[in-house]
């Protein structure tokens, strides 16, 4: 098996007949027959099904073509690293609807500043969808949470760690923050994710009586109430860093609580290179909170 007959193998799935294919990867039709001849002997199976006109890919076939197209993206990766050429690859990110979310688009700028060959696909999911899709390699990374799901073949790193703050309506008086939370009434952050259980988990062990008037399950849309004098709410201090409004923001929890927001990856990923520069971008916007890793892993 050599990369000649994988691009004559991806051709002809491209152009549907061997005649065209032929044409597309400049050989006679004879020779784009004995390529695939001598793949299909290598692999001791057919894959294509002839008795229809043109031959069509069987099941078999439809899966070779799948690893043919990995194999040749990280044939011409390599060749482009090695021969000290520009990068030239697709990233494939996924990422939770997070504070962190903002974070994205700056790193994404930044990371093709030094790599202008690189193009990037993004996607937003639930995490349980993203972890999956990591997992099956439909994705190179994602930004989660920490979770409990993470496999054995798959890496999490985390490139933030901020603290959880209490915001108060502007005008609202200093005062103590569990005094604060029973006075006001609550926005809750209404979510099954991590960041939800951290914030309810502390309120209790903090023996906070709230009075809830809501239940959101964004925290820009918190935000938004809490600027508008609906009540008090908590939230990670990314949300209200660079516009506060005026509200009265405190340190939530004693002492402070502080979440994580990270890249899971799929150990050993061709692509580390490109993994560990996403995840220090991420970590640069990040600012005082950023972690940074130094190896690719």
């Amino acid at each position: 098996m050599d990369t000649r007959q994988l691009r004559t193998f991806i051709a002809i799935s491209e152009h549907g007949t061997f005649a065209r294919a032929a044409q597309a990867v400049n050989l006679t039709p004879s020779a784009v027959s004995q390529q695939i001849h001598a793949l299909e002997q290598e692999l001791d199976t057919p894959l294509f099904n002839r008795a229809s006109r043109p031959p069509s890919l069987n099941l078999r076939g439809l899966q070779m073509l799948e690893t043919a197209k990995k194999v040749l993206s990280l044939v011409d990766e390599t060749r482009g690293v090695l021969s000290e050429r520009r990068m030239t690859s697709t990233l494939n990110i996924g990422s939770v609807r997070t504070s962190t979310i903002g974070l994205l688009p700056r790193a994404i700028v930044a990371l093709r500043k030094e790599y202008p060959e690189l193009n990037v696909n993004l996607r937003v999911g639930m995490s349980s969808s993203l972890i999956s899709d990591v997992n099956a390699d439909r994705l190179d990374l994602a930004v989660v949470a920490e979770h409990s799901s993470v496999s054995r073949n798959m890496l999490w790193s985390p490139f933030i760690r901020e603290p959880l703050v209490v915001i108060a309506p502007p005008g609202t008086p200093e005062m103590p923050v569990k005094q604060l939370l029973e006075e006001l009434p609550f926005v809750r952050f209404g979510s099954d994710v991590p960041l939800a259980a951290l914030i309810n988990n502390e309120l209790a062990r903090l023996g906070v009586e709230i009075e809830e008037i809501a239940e959101i399950d964004t925290i820009p849309a918190i935000v938004e109430c809490v600027a508008a004098g609906l009540g008090a709410g908590i939230v990670p201090d990314i949300a209200v860093r660079e516009n506060g409004r005026d509200m009265l923001t405190l340190p939530f929890g004693d002492p402070q609580v502080f979440r994580q927001i990270g890249v899971i990856h799929r150990a050993g990923s061709a692509k580390s290179e490109l993994l560990v520069a996403m995840h220090n971008k991420l970590a640069e916007m990040a600012g005082e909170f950023g972690i940074f890793r130094r190896e690719p892993t």
